[in-house]
């Protein structure tokens, strides 16, 4: 199995991207990396070239970037030479910690969309709190799309249902539409129209509509919403766990001597409640719906989430669901097609 590994890109790139490499190099004996940047940047950074082979990139997308033109114009970048040698068959997946736009523009025009899929889905992996038989639970789609019409939400649960099989091992996951309401006529137009059709597949385990406030309580395995509820719900997750936490430290500072002691006595509790919101542990997101795997990163990811990401990518590949869904969307065809007509 190969990676190509975009070394450029990210907050703390490229010496955490390359600590991170060799950090899942060790991990896993059975995974190769294409390690594409900046000769004089990269090289120097690699302490045992053992299955990394890098690859020379003259130019860099940077986080200010504008996707679609630096893709298209910035052809030496590790971007876009990793993402291309994931179309040739040079590696079997592409990893970034850069320009997510880049990344997603890389993956939609070179690596290219599964036939019949309108519009792959960004999938996450998010914690599930003090619920002894689920610790994680997926959703699709968190910002890939902005503007996203019913049939595509339907296509994601199919996605996210091929993923949650074959990444995370449920064996039946459990589908949830996000809204504003569990009963079944909550929402707008869409949302109606999105939970009649998921009912109606008998191959999807659908529970319904989940609310965002019961997410992290193990609502479902797999939650689907259009690209701009998702991002923002993702967003408000973030923001809630790092806020409270800072709230919880800035009383524990102004509780004077016994608050800090009875804080040190916690502080075993408080590493496991950072722990436990740290969804960084699962990997990275991943763009479904293309012919191989596209996984991006969090720009901050250091070494650690570098080597768990690939991991994930490495369970991805060897899953072959991005195989399993141009079978799934080869067989169904005419089904879909007259599902999207159903749903304009």
């Amino acid at each position: 199995m190969k990676i190509a590994v975009d070394a450029m890109g990210g907050d703390y790139a490229p010496a955490e991207i390359v600590k991170g490499i060799e950090l899942a190099r060790d991990a896993y004996p059975d995974v190769e990396f294409l390690l594409f940047g900046q000769e004089a940047a990269v090289k120097p950074l690699i302490k045992n070239s053992d299955r990394i082979q890098f690859v020379p990139a003259t130019e860099t997308i940077t986080m200010e970037d504008e996707p679609v033109r630096a893709v298209r114009r910035k052809k030496q970048s590790s971007i876009v030479l990793a993402a291309t040698a994931v179309k040739e068959g040079q590696a079997d997946a592409f990893f970034s910690a850069g320009n997510s736009g880049a990344v997603l523009t890389a993956g939609l025009l070179i690596v290219g969309r599964i036939k019949g899929i309108d519009r792959p889905g960004l999938t996450t992996t998010l914690p599930v709190l003090r619920k002894p038989d689920q610790s994680s639970f997926v959703m699709l789609d968190v910002g890939a799309n902005a503007d996203t019409k019913a049939f595509n939400v339907v296509q994601y649960a199919i996605m996210g249902q091929y993923y949650a099989q074959s990444v995370m091992h449920v064996q039946q996951p459990r589908v949830g539409l996000l809204n504003n309401g569990t009963e079944a006529d909550k929402g707008d137009k869409n949302h109606r129209a999105i939970h009649d059709a998921l009912a109606q597949m008998s191959e999807i385990n659908f529970i319904g509509n989940v609310e965002s406030r019961e997410l992290l309580n193990g609502a479902a395995d797999v939650v689907v919403t259009d690209g701009f509820t998702g991002n923002a719900t993702l967003k408000a997750i973030e923001g809630t766990a790092l806020s409270m936490l800072k709230l919880i430290k800035g009383e524990i500072m102004s509780g004077g001597l016994g608050g800090k002691i009875g804080a040190s006595m916690l502080k075993p509790v408080f590493g496991k409640v950072r722990s436990a919101m740290d969804y960084s542990q699962y990997g990275g997101a991943v763009l479904l719906g293309l012919k191989a795997p596209v996984v991006k990163t969090h720009g901050s990811s250091k070494a650690p989430t570098v080597k768990n990401t690939i991991g994930q990518i490495r369970e991805l590949v060897a899953s072959h669901s991005a195989d399993q869904l141009v079978s799934y969307f080869d067989q169904h065809t005419d089904e879909m097609a007259a599902l999207k007509e159903s749903l304009k």
